[in-house]
């Protein structure tokens, strides 16, 4: 294993300070070198997390998070990156604002921002709402704090909008990224749908794996049953990025053609795209009545394709027993993943998981932390 003083003086002084500031919305946004310093910065704080390096750079600091949608382990990621970081983390309900009163977001944002000393944000069940809502919250914030003429940073991290899950996908980059250190050009990932009788998960975590790992030249295989369809202009945006980057996005009905000979599989399901339209113009209308409706329909059009599931006998199609299986769980067991394969990569999937912690530290930290790389090297000292 590398150690965490070679880890820091391998990061790029440049690109951190062209950093310091941003807020991450969404992953395509943000250069491919930018990316690759970012996950540089992430192994860093790992190292230094496993070699039990204090970095408390934001003492007596609030980092508060927001969630419109249930949450496990982003909630326990958000916690355990600000309390590494010296920061106390709080973590409020979407439903303990005043939005549904009529409040703005950027109002919401304001009155957040003014207390505390980053902001994040889950809003990821309704196309078309969550990522304005942060951009707008985050726009409010800047403007609360130019007005009373507070100099601040206080930036906004996207924990899942309805249109990509920046922290998870990193994650899942830094874990491929430690799994196949020779690295990721060629590689075949599966982001295959798979069965799930729980609810309509949104589009978010495929649409992120299609923009992101193209850019680093992998050969992404989307496949879905009819009708599950991803946002056009992400599936638009993964084909410039394969394209640019040497990688490739082909799009299929066959998940066992998706899974032939791959080195990573991704299964994992989401709601029909239709369906999640309808979502939209039944939320606007404030019709709650007809948003049951569609979370029944979209289970009921999700038990046509049972047999959607990774299993034994899908994961012999891959490339071997070192195929990589992932997961942004929960996964649901016994639907999307069979119980021995689950079992098999119980560990792998913690791993992956709990990379979550560091992205977000290196994501608050970069934004945040003045000559952050020398900051970092007296904390060794």
């Amino acid at each position: 294993m590398i150690e965490a003083p070679q880890l820091i003086e391998k990061l790029d002084e440049a690109i951190l300070t062209n950093m310091e500031g941003r807020s991450l919305f969404l992953t395509r946004e943000w250069s491919q070198p930018e990316i690759s310093v970012l996950l540089d910065l992430v192994d860093t704080f790992q190292a230094l997390d496993l070699a039990r390096v204090a970095t408390p750079l934001f003492p007596n600091e609030l980092f508060l998070s927001l969630f419109f949608d249930s949450s496990t382990r982003t909630r326990s990621a958000w916690a355990g990156a600000s309390a590494r970081l010296g920061a106390r983390p709080v973590i409020l309900d979407g439903g303990s604002t005043q939005v549904s009163h009529g409040e703005t977001a950027a109002e919401t944002g304001a009155m957040l921002g003014m207390n505390a000393h980053a902001l994040g944000v889950r809003h990821d069940l309704i196309l078309g709402e969550g990522n304005s809502f942060m951009r707008d919250a985050y726009r409010g914030i800047v403007e609360y704090l130019d007005a009373i003429g507070d100099d601040r940073i206080v930036p906004m991290v996207n924990l899942q909008c309805d249109i990509d899950h920046p922290t998870q996908t990193l994650a899942d980059l830094a874990w491929l990224r430690e799994r196949f250190p020779e690295g990721l050009q060629g590689k075949t990932i599966a982001m295959s749908w798979a069965y799930s009788p729980s609810y309509a998960k949104p589009l978010s975590v495929p649409q992120g794996v299609v923009t992101l790992m193209t850019r680093f030249g992998m050969h992404v295989r989307l496949a879905h049953p009819e009708g599950y369809e991803l946002m056009p202009e992400m599936l638009e945006a993964g084909k410039r990025f394969a394209k640019e980057h040497g990688g490739s996005l082909s799009i299929g009905h066959d998940m066992d053609a998706a899974f032939e000979g791959a080195d990573v599989v991704y299964p994992k399901s989401w709601g029909p795209y239709d369906l999640m339209l309808e979502r939209v113009r039944a939320n606007h209308a404030c019709d709650q009545q007809r948003m049951r409706e569609i979370e029944k329909e979209a289970l009921e059009r999700n038990r046509a394709y049972t047999s959607w599931i990774c299993d034994e006998r899908r994961m012999r199609l891959t490339r071997g027993p070192k195929t990589l299986y992932m997961h942004c769980l929960p996964a649901d067991i016994g639907a999307e993943v069979s119980p021995k394969v689950m079992e098999a990569a119980r560990v792998d999937v913690a791993r992956e998981a709990n990379k979550k912690v560091y992205v977000m530290m290196a994501l608050l930290a970069v934004a945040k932390q003045p000559r952050l790389r020398a900051r970092l090297l007296e904390l060794l000292d």
